[in-house]
Parts: C-alpha cells; sequence; structure tokens
C-alpha cells in the first residue's frame, strides 16, 4: 500500500497517518485517494446542496472553492463522517443521533435496530431508558416480570460490539436515566464491573427538584414511569454521593441537568429533550441527527502583532466572521445532500434543522495571546470569543433563512430580537481528537494534552513531538535542547522545569496543571453563549479526593453548565500513562529483567493442594476450570476440561492452563494472567449469570478473578497494597496501535493513530 503524501497541504506525518488510516477513500485494502483529493470530494459534495436554491453552476463551482480553502487551510473541519463519507457510496454525513425507547419489547428492538444501522453508517447514538418500567414490575401482555433498563442497556452493547463503523470506528452509546427512575441505584453502578457495557457511556439526568433536595438535605421522590405513582423516597443526598463516589472511582457516571437542556429547547411544542449524543454535548430529540463542526481558533490571531496592546487586538474578528458565516452555510448544506439511515431520522432533522458550530485550536489561541489558561483573562477573553461566534452564527442562519426559509418546526426564536432563523441550533462544543490531530491544534476547549510527548511513528520507532509554539519560544529564549525536550517528554508538563523562564511556564499549562475548578468555569464561560453544549472534561489528579468530584459538580450546576464530564487520572484500570511514562517504565521493567539474566525455576508441586472447580458457559461449550491453591492460600495453578468437546478446542484450553500454571508457579501477578486473558474474543461468545463470555480464554480470565476475590490476599496486586506495580501501568495502551490514550473532550483519543472511544 502506498503511503500518501502532504502535497501541497500543511500535513505534518501523524495527520497523515491518521487520515490515511480513518479517512481516505479505499478499494479493498489501497487507499485510492490523497489528502487534497479528500478535501476536494467534500467540498464539491456539499457545495451542490446550492442547486436546490436555484444557484447556477457558475456559484456552485466559486462555493465548492470557498469551502476547499475553508477546509484545506484547516480553519474549519466538519465531523468526522462528513470527512469520510461525504461524495462516497454511504453518504451518511452526520454524527449524532437520538433514538427514542418506548416501554414496549417492540420499541426496544426497533430501537436495537436502528441503532445498529446508524453505527454501520459511521454515527454514534444516545438512549433515554427512563421510559421503561422499573425491575420487578409486572408485564401485562404475559404476566411475567420485567428485567428493567438495565437489562435491556447489555442487548443494545452486545449489538454495538459486533458492528464496525463504516470500517473506521466502534460504535458508541450514551445511555440516560432519570434520578427519579425506581432503577436508579442499579444504573449509577452498572459499570462496577470494567466489563460490562464498554460500549456505553453513562450519565444521570438530575432534575431541578433534586438539585434542590441534595442542597436542602432533604429526600426526593422515585416514580414508576409506567403508572406515574411514587413508589419510594430517597435522600437525595446519598443518590448524589453514591453518583460521585463512582465518579471518582471510574469516572462514571456523569451528569446531564435535563431541565436546564429542555429551558432551551427551541421547540418545545414538538417535543421534550431526554437524551444527548454519546459525549453529551448534543441534546436532541427522538430521532433527531446534528452535523456538527469546528473552527480552529489558532488560525485567527494575527501575526504581525506590534503595535496591539490588548488580546482583543490580537484577534483576526474579521476573519473569524467570514469563516463562522461560511461554516454554518456549510452545516446547514449538509443537512441537504446527507443520506440519512432512517426515514424518521430524515423527517425530524428537515424539519428542525440543527446545526452545531463550535471551535478548536483553543489553548493555541491562548497561548499566541500571552495568556495562561486558567487565568480571569482567559475566561474573559473565552466568553467574548464564544460571544462573537454565537452572534455571528445567528446572523447567518437569519441571512439563510430569508432566502430558503426558515426550518419547517419554526416557532419564534427563543433569542430576543434575533431574526427568523434557518436552524434551530447553531452552536455546539463537540469533541474534536481526530479533528484536532489533522488541523495539527489543540483539542476543543481543552488545555493542552501535553507540552511534548514520545510518539509511535510508523516504523515502530520513537519520536519526540514538541508543541510548535514551545519549540519556537525555546528557541527564542535559547534554552532548547533535544536533551530538555525529552526529559519534558517524560512528564509533558514543563512546570518542574527551574531553567524555563516562569512567564513561559505559566503560559504553557497542561490538562494535569490547572486546578478542576479552572476546567469549569472555562467550561461554563463558552457555555453561556452555546446553543446547545460542551464537551470537556475535566481532569483531576490521582489523588483527587471525592469531595473535590462533589465540588465541581456543585460548581457546574451553579455555573450554569448542561452536563459535567470528569476524569480522576489513573482511575480506570485500562488507563495508559499520558506521556513518556508508560515506556520509560517498561523500559525499565525489561532492564531490570536483563540484569538478572538468571533462570526462574518453579514451584514444586505440593503432594496435596487444595481448590475448587468452577464451570464456565462459553461458545464452544461448558469449560471447567479447576483453581488450585497452595497452604499461603496463593493460586498456584489452573486445569481445564471442555465438558464433552475434544480435538482443538479442548487441545487448546489444556495447553493454556498449563501456561498460566507455570505462570502462578513462579509468582506472576494473579492480575496480569487476568489482563493479558481478559478480553479476548472468538467468533462464538456466550452469556452466562448476566455477563459475556466472549471467548475460553476471557472464562478462565473470569473464573481467575472468581477465585481471588474469595480470598484477600488476591485482592491487591502483588504490591500487596492496593497499589498498581510498574508493570501494571503499561496495560490498556490504544487497542489499535499501542500509543498515548488521552481523556479530553468528554471522550478518549490515541494521539498517534485517533482511535477513539466516543
Amino acid at each position: 500500500m502506498e503511503t500518501v503524501t502532504a502535497s501541497k497541504l500543511n500535513l505534518n506525518e501523524n495527520a497523515l497517518k491518521v487520515l490515511e488510516k480513518r479517512y481516505l477513500k479505499r478499494i479493498g485494502s489501497e487507499v485510492v485517494e490523497g489528502p487534497e483529493d479528500m478535501f476536494r470530494r467534500v467540498a464539491r459534495t456539499v457545495a451542490q446542496a446550492d442547486l436546490n436554491y436555484q444557484k447556477s453552476e457558475f456559484d456552485v463551482r466559486n462555493l465548492e472553492d470557498a469551502f476547499y480553502e475553508m477546509i484545506t487551510s484547516f480553519a474549519f473541519l466538519p465531523n468526522s463522517p462528513t470527512l469520510m463519507n461525504a461524495g462516497r457510496e454511504l453518504g451518511q454525513l452526520s454524527a449524532c443521533f437520538v433514538i427514542p425507547i418506548e416501554d414496549s419489547m417492540e420499541s426496544i428492538f426497533e430501537a436495537v435496530k436502528g441503532a445498529a444501522l446508524i453505527h454501520k453508517s459511521g454515527g454514534g447514538t444516545g438512549f433515554s431508558f427512563s421510559r421503561l418500567r422499573p425491575k420487578g414490575d409486572i408485564v401485562g401482555s404475559t404476566k411475567g416480570i420485567s428485567s428493567g433498563p438495565v437489562s435491556f442497556m447489555t442487548v443494545f452493547d452486545a449489538a454495538t460490539e459486533t458492528i464496525k463503523q463504516g470500517g473506521t470506528r466502534r460504535g458508541a452509546n450514551m445511555a440516560i436515566l432519570s434520578v427519579d427512575h425506581p432503577d436508579i441505584i442499579e444504573f449509577i453502578t452498572s459499570k462496577d464491573h470494567e466489563s460490562r457495557l464498554n460500549n456505553f457511556n453513562i450519565s444521570v439526568a438530575v432534575t431541578e427538584e433534586f438539585m434542590k433536595a441534595v442542597l436542602a438535605s432533604t429526600t426526593y421522590s422515585l416514580v414508576n414511569p409506567r403508572t406515574g405513582e411514587t413508589v419510594k423516597e430517597l435522600e437525595a443526598r446519598d443518590v448524589f454521593d453514591l453518583i460521585v463516589n463512582h465518579a471518582w472511582n471510574n469516572g462514571e457516571p456523569g451528569i446531564i441537568f435535563l431541565d436546564r437542556i429542555n429551558a432551551t429547547n427551541p421547540t418545545p411544542h414538538i417535543g421534550k429533550i431526554e437524551s444527548t449524543n454519546p459525549c453529551g454535548e448534543q441534546p436532541l430529540l427522538p430521532y433527531e441527527s446534528c452535523n456538527l463542526g469546528s473552527i480552529n481558533l489558532s488560525k485567527f490571531v494575527k501575526s504581525v502583532i506590534n503595535g496591539y496592546t490588548t488580546p482583543q487586538e490580537k484577534i483576526d474578528w474579521e476573519g473569524l466572521k467570514n469563516t463562522v458565516h461560511l461554516a454554518i452555510h456549510f452545516l446547514d448544506n449538509v443537512i441537504d445532500v446527507n443520506r440519512y439511515s432512517l426515514e424518521e431520522i430524515k423527517k425530524m432533522t428537515l424539519a428542525n434543522r440543527k446545526v452545531g458550530l463550535g471551535v478548536m485550536g483553543w489553548a493555541d489561541m491562548l497561548i499566541q495571546l500571552g495568556l495562561a489558561y486558567h487565568s480571569e483573562a482567559a475566561l474573559q477573553i473565552g466568553e467574548e470569543v464564544m460571544a462573537f461566534i454565537h452572534k455571528e452564527a445567528l446572523d447567518a442562519s437569519s441571512k439563510l433563512a430569508a432566502s430558503r426559509g426558515v426550518f419547517p418546526n419554526y416557532k419564534g426564536s427563543i433569542y430576543e430580537g434575533v431574526m427568523p432563523l434557518r436552524n434551530a441550533t447553531v452552536t455546539t462544543i463537540a469533541p474534536t481528537g481526530t479533528l484536532s490531530i489533522i488541523a495539527g491544534c489543540s483539542s476543543g476547549i481543552e488545555p493542552l494534552f501535553a507540552v511534548s510527548f514520545i510518539r509511535n511513528v510508523l516504523d515502530g520507532t520513537k519520536m519526540i513531538d514538541v508543541n510548535p509554539y514551545f519549540e519556537k519560544v525555546a528557541i527564542e529564549h535559547g534554552f532548547w535542547s533535544s536533551e530538555l525536550m525529552e526529559a519534558i517528554a517524560k512528564k509533558g508538563s514543563i512546570q518542574s522545569f527551574e531553567e524555563i523562564p516562569d512567564d513561559i511556564r505559566r503560559i504553557f499549562v497542561t490538562a494535569h496543571d490547572i486546578m478542576p475548578e479552572a476546567h469549569i468555569r472555562m467550561q461554563a464561560a463558552f457555555q453561556r453563549h452555546v446553543d446547545n453544549a460542551v464537551s470537556k472534561t475535566v481532569n483531576f489528579p490521582k489523588e483527587a479526593t471525592k469531595k473535590d468530584i462533589e465540588n465541581v459538580f456543585l460548581a457546574a450546576y451553579e455555573l450554569g453548565c448542561k452536563g459535567v464530564t470528569v476524569y480522576r487520572d489513573g482511575s480506570r484500570e485500562q488507563q495508559v500513562l499520558s506521556t513518556g511514562k508508560t515506556r520509560e517504565t517498561k523500559k525499565a521493567v525489561v532492564e531490570l529483567e536483563d540484569e538478572k539474566k538468571k533462570k526462574i525455576v518453579p514451584k514444586r508441586r505440593p503432594e496435596v493442594i487444595k481448590g475448587a472447580t468452577y464451570r464456565m458457559n462459553t461458545g464452544c461449550g461448558n469449560l471447567y476450570v479447576t483453581i488450585n491453591e497452595d497452604e499461603n492460600g496463593s493460586i498456584f495453578e489452573v486445569f481445564t476440561q471442555m465438558g464433552k468437546a475434544g480435538g482443538c478446542a479442548a487441545s487448546q484450553s489444556e495447553a493454556i492452563g498449563r501456561l498460566i500454571s507455570l505462570a502462578f508457579r513462579i509468582d506472576v501477578d494473579p492480575h496480569e494472567i487476568v489482563k493479558q486473558l481478559k478480553g479476548i474474543r472468538c467468533h462464538s461468545p456466550a452469556w452466562y449469570k448476566g455477563s459475556r463470555i466472549l471467548s475460553c480464554s476471557d472464562a478462565l480470565a473470569q473464573a481467575i478473578e472468581k477465585a481471588m476475590s474469595k480470598n484477600p490476599k488476591n485482592s491487591t496486586n502483588k504490591n500487596g497494597n492496593g497499589t498498581y506495580s510498574k508493570y501494571d501501568m503499561i496495560v490498556g495502551a490504544c487497542p489499535e496501535c499501542g500509543g498515548v490514550v488521552e481523556h479530553e473532550g468528554g471522550c478518549s483519543i490515541c494521539h498517534d493513530c485517533g482511535f477513539t472511544r466516543c
């Protein structure tokens, strides 16, 4: 396969790698277009919509050129499905959808079908499970008992697992449950086991009534959605604390302020908003979709700044205005040329014509303006920039309405004094993980991911990736050296390097350098001028307390945010260290083993040994796993037997058992063995006692986990104190390339290959 080249575009090596892997057209395994071809394909396809409004071919060609210039200068990029699919057979250009789920088996499985079609075409789906009757409730048609919303979430999760989105990315879902649903406790704790619901983000829809009860430390009501009757009273503070505890533990659930979202619903006469897209920034009505795009703010700082005294004077407001107007025109056209997966989605989308124009490169803009991300000046300029973009986006939509007509469900604007609009919403701040890699800028409104980090390159070697603004400053101030850049790459941050001047350290801050309160204040500053919502991750250090999480949740409510997502560093088992620490740790482990340079002899087996046998249901039949322990209660060996089966399945499981036993007898940490086996998939998965078993190897891992859970000595890793060993921290790199994974924009993104979990 021939590697694409940058051609005339200003694309770095990693942008080229991401484009080739995820965006460029292929025939079989062969890439058959370059980046310029892709951008021209997108510009031409989207410009064609103007023919619907009696524009001439000449006008359309000029518009195509304008679109092409805008996206190839990386001043603006549309959401990934538009780049991937515009002008191609699939033709599905929207990023996010919401599918309704009513309280019937027919509706539930129609929603599964709809989600499957959307995932296949490259979109993500949001669902509210709040209308489903609670667990244990009566099913009238059969006189049976309902299994509740969480059990049905596993059905959606399994369906998502089997579908590859357009050959480029896995399906993503958002599950939302109202805080007053009787099954809310089960929902909050539904992801305690990290192998469950991995294709879902989960968020609790909190009401104003609930938040007031939390602040007043009073009770609130749980209501059966089938009958409308109150079934129980709970202490609001207890439920809130449970949400906080779980968010501290693994980042979920998030919180959605649903009453606040509906207070700015532009079409309340059409319906109530009950859910959002997977990353939470796009609230949508049932069967709505939305087309998103992001302006690269780093492109709108004047290159010649002599004579300008304020940050405002350094911003190219006229250029930003022109780009906003052209981008809204682009996004409105996308609605017309889009091919919709479901007729219901087409009908609702054309009736409301929602678009979401957001931003990326915000941290880069602040650096160019000489402002620290966590400063009051940065908050002020952020609000001014987003207010300007929102005002111009409304003006652009109003001008389109004058020439093309208002959106069909229009019944007046929620913004006083605004003329009739073409689009029900115009602004959204979405995650821009892969888009920002292509554009070579910082992601969304996040701080820098790292000032410098180690990147995998195509031949498997490593290279130091330095923020270009920092590299320029380092050279100008005379402190640049390859040794310093490498040292920074191992940490990501420059705050501990005293040889770097204080004023530079103040400006070049990363997500983990600033306090969580600064994250949420920045989110709130932008939210005040955004129609929809803001996707952002509030990052916490590993040592953050549950009280710290609680304070940010309450601040998000008090500051007017529409939702909040938090992530405490290291809180998920599968997290990879976000800079050079991962590879540095791995190297240290290897060097340590090299120093030993001696053979390891397994412990001798005692004559008598005790254990238990676990029956695991796999796709190949029943797998019987016998796990024996030594006199200290530590796992010593594993034997397997494949029921009545023989042949390869039985022989391979026996071989795996022997190798695992060997590992146990040389004191390999059981957690490491589980991590190596867990999640391995075969063509024939199975369900057992509410848990999905992906393969015989996965079944072995689950059996070992059960054995470990029965013995307190096995409840921690080999450090014996509940902390992870160095080797533990290596596990969980990007599943596609082993590169760097970072939590940002309410999402997870690999900065090497563009893999995302959203």
